[in-house]
């Protein structure tokens, strides 16, 4: 666990040495603002629901661009091969990058709380359900930044391993809003395989374990792909 706080640091560090991650999340805090703001000087509404509706759609561009680095870019100067020699083992690697990057996400969503600060002077706010939410969309932002990795490390090359975890995300988003087109037997399945489908779930105030199940195996699921990944250069 020493090597993964290790590693876990330098990526960390890495993240904020680049102007990449500002922008980022600049660009981020505007999109997220600007649906704030409507919903609540427009339609009049004391709700987070609609910053909650968009921020699952603006990770599917997010989360592949923070992580589409991970891997890639060591890869390509080289220093994975340096890395991958020292006494550290692959899963400290894949775990100290996958916590660096989950915690610039979940600093990403920070600053969104001065939304339910405003909400909380204008009245009444569920605070169980926002809670809830948030936990969804670390969670949520926990098996896409797996995804990420693993796309990461099949190739050197950023912008390949970007559309690779974007489509894959994307699949995963969209699996519960095409159920009226497939058949009934597949329904059920493809509805738990969607990631917006339990995130939906959450948000609404119930961190049911299958929910939990879903992410957490999931996420484990994609580290170990990773891992693999890495150790395939050994062979």
């Amino acid at each position: 666990m020493k090597n993964s706080i290790t590693i876990f640091k330098r990526e960390l560090k890495s993240y904020f040495t680049s102007p990449v991650a500002y922008i980022i999340i600049v660009v981020f805090l505007i999109i997220t603002g600007w649906f704030f703001t409507s919903n609540l000087f427009v339609a009049g509404v004391i709700t987070m629901r609609s910053v909650f509706d968009i921020i699952p759609f603006i990770l599917l561009f997010y989360i592949p661009a923070i992580s589409m680095r991970t891997f890639s870019e060591e890869r390509k100067s080289g220093t994975i091969e340096l890395l991958l020699t020292k006494p550290i083992s692959d899963f400290d690697i894949v775990l100290g990058k996958f916590l660096s990057t989950l915690t610039l996400a979940s600093l990403t969503l920070v600053p969104t709380v001065v939304y339910v600060i405003s909400l909380k002077t204008l009245g009444p706010v569920d605070f169980g359900a926002i809670i809830s939410a948030y936990i969804g969309l670390v969670l949520m932002s926990g098996i896409y930044i797996g995804i990420g990795l693993f796309a990461s490390s099949l190739t050197e090359n950023q912008v390949v391993a970007f559309i690779v975890s974007f489509l894959v995300i994307f699949a995963l988003f969209m699996m519960n809003k095409i159920l009226i087109y497939v058949p009934a037997p597949i329904v059920s399945t493809l509805e738990y395989i969607s990631s917006d489908f339990h995130f939906g779930s959450i948000a609404r105030g119930v961190l049911d374990t299958k929910d939990l199940i879903y992410y957490l195996s999931g996420i484990s699921i994609l580290l170990l792909l990773t891992k693999t990944s890495l150790e395939s250069r050994k062979w």
